[in-house]
């Protein structure tokens, strides 16, 4: 299925009657204020076991809500970035930025959210990283990571159950903390030939995007992997060509 198609689903089982009540909790509430409102066409069972397709995407558009609010401004390039991330239809695009609006303005805190995805994908925290790669990627877009979004993605990670080294390792893919491309890869500098080659293995078979799409995630998760991949890769092409010939 490409692209376009699975997003159109994400947004299409948003649109669904009882969607909400399906996914519960403060996301749950979030989409049952914008449901009506989707031009879309009616896909999915309304209720029954948890959307988890929906569950990342509307976690992923409400936190990046959150976020934008936080820092108060929104630049142009971060719509961009936004854009590029949660990817849909022109059609649905009315409905996703009311989404966004709402999550904006909502009482709950964006650590209601995050906790709700905390536990919804407790069990594959890969998801979770995926998340908040997103949001880095939205909050980077400019070529910078600025205070208010740092202490947010922090707050965020740590309700995801990531420690500071996790966090760093997250970051460096994304803003220019270290610069420091062993960080990207989560490896000590005196790493040798063979552990450097291995990590470099183990961390493609784990991020690439073929198990995001093998699962069934949306769109976004599978741009999301494949952003992260370009920087596991160009982090290890640098480490190589730092070292030179062996």
């Amino acid at each position: 299925m490409n692209a376009a198609a699975e997003s159109q689903g994400v947004w299409g089982k948003i649109g669904g009657a009882g969607i909400g009540l399906a996914i519960g909790g403060p996301l749950g509430a979030l989409v049952g204020g914008v449901a009506g409102h989707f031009l879309m066409d009616r896909v999915g069972a309304p209720f029954g076991r948890t959307p988890r397709d929906v569950v990342f995407t509307t976690g992923l558009v409400a936190l990046a809500a959150k976020m934008a609010k936080s820092d108060g401004v929104v630049l142009p390039s971060e719509v961009e970035a936004f854009g590029r991330v949660v990817q849909v239809e022109p059609a649905a695009r009315p409905g996703v930025e009311r989404l966004f609006d709402l999550a904006k303005r909502t009482t709950n805190g964006f650590e209601a959210y995050a906790r709700q995805l905390a536990t919804t994908f407790g069990d594959e925290p890969a998801l979770l990283e995926d998340v908040l790669d997103g949001l880095f990627q939205i909050a980077g877009a400019d070529g910078a990571l600025h205070e208010a979004e740092e202490r947010y993605l922090r707050a965020v990670s740590g309700i995801f159950g990531f420690d500071e080294a996790a966090f760093q390792r997250i970051a460096a893919r994304h803003v220019r903390l270290p610069d420091d491309p062993y960080a990207v890869l989560g490896l000590d500098r005196d790493a040798d030939e063979a552990a450097l080659k291995a990590r470099h293995r183990a961390l493609v078979a784990e991020h690439h995007p073929d198990r995001a799409l093998a699962r069934g995630l949306p769109a976004e998760a599978v741009a999301i992997a494949t952003r992260r991949l370009a920087a596991i890769n160009a982090a290890y092409d640098r480490i190589v060509a730092e070292r030179g010939p062996r």
